[in-house]
């Protein structure tokens, strides 16, 4: 059998003699393991580099057999950010995530397109944290596990919605939230598609809230907790913004 797709390379572990077993995620099929001859030796190895963009053509005897890829690089993203070590930190969260949530052979376009421009935005520290909010918001969504954060689980107003409900994934409104605020998760005006504030304040308030939901709504599932790079690039981030308040 055999396919071809574009493709984001997520991780590649050593496998054998100078081999690579690597994890794809593609628009057409989702996330796809096989192995790369020659992945881990100096022709192959800068290729599958985690947040690169390849074409992959993948061939097996059967279809739920590993089988192999050939990758042609088409965006070496990974290079680019390889200098800039929150950046790339930011990079490997992602595919990190990716790995993590994403069911093997599964598609799941709008996550995938989402991607795509979560990582060609890594080199701006500006808007990525931000971006990586919304990505992951809408890789709950596209899981199952979308937030409600358009009306009041409360009252159902649809005003001043700035806490999210840790028990029902719903937004809750600054007045009806008050006497429970210590026990609320933020919800920046831009997590709701509102605009507004994408500081590094408001964005990791807004990872704060999209981790806290992966983890008990995904990862937990599958007696998982966030991947260490999702937690190093979140303490990366605040160690910067406290930077900036300085």
């Amino acid at each position: 059998m055999e396919w071809s797709d574009e493709a984001i390379i997520l991780a590649a572990r050593p496998h054998g003699e100078g081999h690579a077993v690597v994890d794809l995620f593609t628009p057409e099929r989702g996330r796809w393991a096989g192995l790369v001859f020659g992945g881990s030796g100096r022709r192959m190895a800068p290729i599958v580099q985690p947040g690169n963009s390849v074409q992959a053509v993948w061939q097996g005897r059967l279809e739920e057999s590993l089988g192999n890829f050939n990758l042609e690089l088409t965006v070496p993203r990974a290079a680019h950010v390889m200098q800039e070590r929150l950046c790339l930190a930011g990079l490997s969260a992602a595919c990190a995530m990716a790995v993590a949530c994403l069911p093997e052979r599964e598609p799941h376009e709008n996550t995938y397109r989402a991607m795509e421009v979560l990582l060609s935005n890594f080199e701006d520290l500006d808007i990525w944290p931000a971006l990586m909010a919304r990505w992951e918001l809408g890789l709950l969504g596209d899981m199952g596990f979308g937030l409600t954060l358009d009306r009041c689980v409360a009252t159902g107003s649809r005003d001043n919605l700035v806490y999210v409900s840790p028990k029902s994934a719903c937004a809750v409104s600054k007045e009806a939230g008050a006497p429970y605020k210590d026990k609320m998760l933020m919800l920046p005006p831009f997590l709701k598609g509102d605009g507004g504030d994408i500081s590094l304040g408001s964005a990791l308030e807004a990872l704060n809230t999209t981790g806290y939901f992966i983890e008990t709504r995904i990862l937990h599932l599958i007696n998982q907790t966030l991947p260490e790079a999702r937690i190093r690039v979140i303490s990366l981030l605040q160690e910067k913004a406290q930077t900036v308040i300085d």
